[in-house]
């Protein structure tokens, strides 16, 4: 708990005060009014920043953790996107008036057959204006910022193994790897193993002298 105190702190003050500044916009956008189509436009702009002020509340309070601010492209495309059609295709539809597009807009939803749903819908446009900002809001995200990778140790030329490595032996590279192999026999150590058989049939041999015949000593 001690680790995060002053994480904890600090996002849920950030969120008391996003909370208080949302709450200020909403204030303003019923002094703008939806009289008129401008009007109608500005409250629900208005709404709107108050949605995407609660939404970077969280992105600044996860600053604390030493995180970088980044945009989510996935979020972007597979939420954002489809809000902002049906959010505006709505809002578009309901707007007082005969604002922009809004007879093309109405003549689409009859004809596809989901003008009843604008119509309930539409009748909550402030909550809809609040929930597009705060969707767009949450397309940003904060992630760990990017530590230095080590370089990896450079591999040993040699491979170390468990056995110990012979004279004959050597280092030989392949598609499967380095690893020690027979050393090829060469001119001179193919001649030992006949030179060691002749030395040892020279020592099994007896060792014989050769003398003359027996002579009488005459006295």
């Amino acid at each position: 708990m001690r680790r995060y105190g002053i994480y904890d702190g600090t996002r849920g003050l950030t969120t008391a005060i996003a909370a208080g500044v949302a709450g200020l916009l909403l204030w303003c956008a019923t002094l703008v009014g939806v009289g008129s189509v401008t009007r109608f436009w500005e409250s629900m702009g208005i709404v709107a920043a108050a949605g995407l002020v609660l939404a970077l509340s969280q992105v600044v309070g996860g600053w604390t953790k030493g995180g970088r601010t980044r945009i989510s492209p996935t979020t972007f495309l597979v939420a954002f996107l489809p809000v902002l059609v049906c959010v505006g295709w709505i809002l578009m539809a309901t707007q007082p008036g005969n604002g922009w597009h809004e007879g093309t807009i109405v003549s689409w939803s009859h004809s596809i057959g989901i003008m009843g749903l604008v119509h309930s819908l539409g009748l909550w446009h402030g909550v809809l204006a609040f929930g597009f900002g705060l969707v767009l809001g949450m397309t940003l995200d904060t992630v760990p910022v990017d530590e230095p990778v080590a370089a990896p140790a450079a591999r040993s030329e040699a491979v170390v193994r468990n056995d110990t490595v012979r004279d004959d032996e050597t280092l030989v590279a392949d598609r499967r790897g380095p690893e020690w192999r027979q050393r090829p026999a060469t001119g001179t150590d193919a001649d030992e193993p006949m030179t060691a058989e002749r030395e040892a049939a020279r020592a099994a041999e007896p060792n014989t002298v050769t003398v003359g015949p027996r002579q009488d000593v005459e006295s």
